[in-house]
């Protein structure tokens, strides 16, 4: 059914009506998170509001089957029912794709009365309420219903903690400890289990129950709804319990505006709200920035703080109040969320340390101030950093009087043209060369090719033409004495050399400093046995897998790991010389030609299928650490990220994926003390919750081209700043006018679509897998997968003109081992209706992807039978 999203403004929006079909008013507001959405529509604090989501694609993953954990409390939903008003985006998926979906977002809506309309161009909608300064209403109605019979409402000026709290004290976890005192002004659920899982007994009580602490340990304030104004009685409670209490208090979103009005400050109404995955937020005046979730219209004047209480955190973008707390006594508050669900999972300790308030105040222990114990955590979770070394940059800017006093640094560049290591490294080294500039820092460029950007005249100081090899840079070194090196831009034959200079003493006996990722990391993440011995330490997930030096070590590691195994190579460049063994000859075959390029093989088990997962991740000196964009491949496990078609952001994760995944990149990268720019690649089970990491590459890469492209964040740019030792929060991204501790929210989706020259060698074999062969890529964009994935093809070919399903015949041995042309098989097959389930089967491309190309077969079907 046909209907409209109707502003206040008069402006009107044409879209297909999903869910329940009928008519709601109420506040619109958007939120960026590109995941999430049933966490965000059972969310309390979107009650009366209309949802817009900014991401176009929304119900990929469907809804997951109601579930209770062992504490009786929902594990994938915020409360017991949809929230929200209703539901704008740009594109509904009806065919979503998850092993623990239940149904569809569409029927999930229409059994909660829920209405929802797609086909909006929420780009242009999401300026349109950014453009207002004291918020919009609007209303969603089906194409029957006359406007002016459903009035504009506006929900703040409600109560609208009082419509969604609960109505009767609820006790969670009755014999624990410590005892905790919930206010739910219109909780989350997993701010709930973020107590009850670390111990806590939990007593919910309604909005306006009053606030007697004599057998509780600690007080809790939730998130809710609306208008902080609205809950006087809750702040007249809590102003009793400041006066005379000294026992913890935390409180979140809503909970900390009552809390600060409460204490004396005032509130105001936002422009437009927080609302998404990714706001950045400044500890204190230090240089700690953290990501955020959050979902607020209402902030806090810090200027009307009293004296007694100071700021916690600041948003470092528009630098409005994220959190305060109390000079002496255990009393905090924090604007976003912790518990996250959905969004990042970052600050969760918040909750442990109001866990030790309680504590310390039951054995009567002072215990330090809650800022300290912030700042005792952030050291804890911190990773590495020495053997990271940088120079102080006070005196470089504009110093052009005195050349003498410039530093100078060698940039090991991206060499010769190969498959695995071609114009993606132009790209990165040239971004770092005009960091250095910028800096004012002597730049010298080794780099033989002369057919590149980054050897162009006046863009580098000094250029060398010459072999990236130990003796060649030995002398290059000797001559030019350089304050430092910088190896991660230059691919694998750059991190190759550097490691080889090391070992060779050259860095340390003419005194050059390795910028940025230390060498002991690169080590530490190229060597394979290495590798799975860090990851163990911190009790992350590695493939099974065994390191071998010869072949008879190898063919003893595969009966430990099981056939069929992987043969990955170490320090090796695009996955040369790996290769899938089923039997012990093809494995003695793969470890020989393996170890003519290397001293050392991997034998991985087997994970063909499985999905395939990359994250780019940028860490400063400070211990910042942020993901600019994660990737998912259309292609399964088994298939070299450089040779398969990949979608920016991931298509088919939820919430709990993503972030999960999130956080063990984040993890990761810590733990390895890496400076600058990072790729993790994860294998993802696509039938249960299971993941391994595949691969850490401390180095820029050719996804870190792809994903700086794709998201307006310069990587290679901001990796060579983060060398020098800048803070993510000192560096602006002149495309998002945001500090670059920042994670981009993509309101679009991108298409990396690879390609291949195999027809100009006639005696190598088209099939890909685990090597690479392909030897470029283009990149397309677009509001809807499906005009990317045309954009793409289109690019690769000029002769092609999309997804054709008359360029390749079926063949079923073509889709189950894929060519250079698969996906042309994939198009005869749709065409000659082969069924999306028998075609997973088949290639084990998930089901999502394939809908999306049924959909192009299908429209082209029905083009065709408008000719006759």
């Amino acid at each position: 059914m046909l209907g409209y999203l109707v502003l206040d403004d008069g402006t009107t929006y044409k879209g297909t009506i999903f869910g329940a079909t009928k008519a709601v008013s109420g506040e619109i507001v958007f939120q960026t998170g590109m995941v999430g959405y049933p966490e965000s529509l059972t969310d309390p604090s979107y009650h009366a509001q209309i949802l817009v989501l900014t991401y176009p694609l929304i119900g990929n993953y469907g809804i997951t089957a109601e579930e209770v954990d062992e504490y009786g409390i929902q594990k994938w939903f915020e409360s017991d029912r949809v929230w929200a008003a209703g539901l704008v985006v740009g594109e509904l998926s009806e065919r979503y794709s998850h092993w623990s979906a239940s149904e569809s977002l569409n029927n999930w809506l229409e059994r909660n009365g829920v209405p929802g309309i797609q086909g909006i161009d929420t780009r242009d909608l999401t300026k349109r309420i950014r453009s207002k300064k004291n918020g919009c209403l609007g209303k969603i109605i089906t194409e029957d219903i006359l406007p002016s019979s459903i009035p504009f409402i506006d929900p703040n000026l409600r109560n609208l903690v009082a419509e969604v709290s609960t109505k009767e004290v609820k006790v969670y976890n009755a014999k624990g400890s410590p005892k905790v005192l919930f206010v739910d002004c219109g909780m989350k659920y997993n701010q709930l289990r973020c107590l009850v899982q670390r111990g806590a007994c939990v007593h919910v009580v309604p909005w306006d129950h009053s606030l007697d602490l004599s057998g509780f340990d600690g007080l809790f304030l939730s998130n809710g709804p609306g208008n902080p104004d609205m809950c006087q009685e809750t702040i007249k409670n809590i102003k009793k319990l400041l006066i005379n209490g000294e026992k913890p208090i935390f409180g979140i979103c809503l909970g900390h505006q009552l809390l600060s009005l409460a204490s004396g400050a005032s509130a105001y109404k936002m422009e437009y709200g927080n609302r998404g995955h990714n706001q950045p937020c400044i500890f204190l005046d230090t240089k700690r920035c953290c990501i955020t979730s959050q979902n607020h219209g209402f902030a806090i004047d810090s200027e009307t703080l009293s004296k007694d209480w100071l700021p916690l955190f600041t948003n470092a973008n528009d630098h409005s109040n994220e959190g305060i707390f109390h000079k002496t006594l255990p009393f905090f508050s924090i604007q976003f969320h912790p518990e996250h669900c959905a969004g990042p999972q970052d600050l969760e300790f918040l909750f442990d340390i109001f866990i030790e308030m309680m504590l310390d105040h039951n054995k009567k222990i002072k215990g330090p101030r809650i800022d300290d114990r912030i700042k005792q955590y952030l050291k804890k979770q911190s990773g590495l950093t020495y053997g990271c070394e940088s120079f102080p940059l006070g005196n470089q800017q504009g110093d052009t009087k005195d050349p003498v006093k410039k530093k100078k640094v060698i940039i090991l560049g991206s060499g010769g043209l190969s498959i695995g290591q071609a114009g993606e490294f132009d790209y990165s080294g040239s971004q770092a060369i005009k960091a250095l500039k910028e800096e004012n820092i002597i730049s010298v460029l080794i780099n033989p090719n002369i057919a590149t950007v980054q050897t162009s005249p006046g863009l580098a100081d000094k250029v060398y033409f010459l072999p990236i090899t130990p003796h060649y840079v030995t002398e290059v070194i000797k001559s030019e004495r350089p304050d430092g090196i910088l190896l991660t831009f230059g691919g694998q034959t750059a991190l190759n050399c550097g490691v080889e200079l090391q070992k060779l003493g050259i860095l340390e006996k003419y005194n050059v400093k390795v910028l940025g990722t230390p060498i002991s990391s690169i080590v530490n993440t190229e060597d394979r046995k290495l590798f799975t011995e860090e990851l163990i330490k911190i009790g992350e997930r590695v493939v099974p897998n065994a390191a071998a030096y010869s072949v008879e070590e190898a063919v003893q590691a595969a009966k430990q790991v099981g056939y069929p195994v992987l043969v990955r190579t170490a320090y090796a460049l695009g996955g040369l010389g790996s290769g899938f063994a089923h039997s012990e000859d093809r494995l003695r075959t793969l470890v020989t030609q393996a170890l003519a390029r290397s001293h050392q093989v991997l034998i991985d088990r087997s994970l063909k299928g499985w999905k395939e997962v990359e994250y780019e991740v940028v860490r400063d000196a400070y211990d910042n650490c942020i993901t600019v964009c994660n990737m998912e491949n259309v292609d399964p496990l088994g298939i070299h990220t450089g040779e398969s078609i990949v979608v920016a952001p991931s298509q088919t994760l939820t919430n709990e994926e993503y972030n999960k995944l999130r956080t063990t990149a984040i993890k990761v990268v810590r733990h390895f003390g890496i400076v600058g720019e990072c790729n993790i690649q994860y294998a993802l089970n696509p039938e249960q919750q299971e993941y391994y990491i595949v691969e850490v590459n401390a180095r820029l890469s050719r996804s870190s081209a792809l994903a700086s492209k794709a998201t307006g964040y310069p990587l290679a740019f901001f990796a060579a700043k983060l060398a020098l030792g800048k803070s993510l929060l000192e560096l602006r991204n002149s495309v998002t006018t945001t500090t670059a501790c920042f994670e981009p929210s993509l309101d679009y989706c991108v298409v990396k679509m690879p390609r291949w020259d195999l027809g100009k060698f006639p005696h190598v074999s088209t099939k890909i897998g685990s090597s690479m062969k392909s030897v470029g890529e283009v990149m397309a964009i677009g509001r809807k997968f499906e005009e990317a994935f045309q954009k793409a093809l289109r690019m690769v070919d000029e002769n092609v003109i999309g997804f054709d399903p008359y360029i390749k015949e079926v063949n079923d041995e073509e889709l189950e081992h894929p060519t250079d042309k698969r996906m042309f098989v994939v198009a005869a097959a749709l065409k000659n209706n082969y069924s999306v389930q028998r075609l997973h089967e088949l290639t084990d491309i998930d089901s999502w992807f394939l809908n999306k190309l049924k959909n192009i077969i299908d429209f082209q079907v029905y083009l065709e039978s408008l000719r006759s």
